[in-house]
């Protein structure tokens, strides 16, 4: 009986701890989880749309049709997951 008893104190205890733990660290409200998707839309869109846009200025430039656009949206958005990806750690 006192096995099942010390078996209950510890839930009791690891309950009362994630309780605190929980009270100490609130879980993010759903504005502020919105805010984070949009920051994280920005941080994603602006490289891309960059890269692109000095991609289609250079192909009119150098008059090479879609290459340069190509080519800089997509490090465009490797650079945009990379910085999300920092940020995301950051938080």
């Amino acid at each position: 009986m006192s096995d099942e008893s010390d078996r209950t104190e510890e839930a009791a205890r690891r309950a009362d701890a994630l309780d605190k733990a929980g009270k100490a660290d609130p879980e993010p409200s759903l504005a502020r989880r919105f805010a984070t998707i949009g920051a994280l839309g920005w941080i994603i869109v602006v490289p891309i749309l960059t890269g692109l846009f000095i991609g289609h200025w250079l192909d009119d430039w150098l008059n090479t049709g879609i290459t340069m656009a190509a080519a800089l949206l997509m490090a465009g958005a490797v650079f945009g997951f990379v910085l999300a990806w920092r940020w995301i750690q950051e938080q």
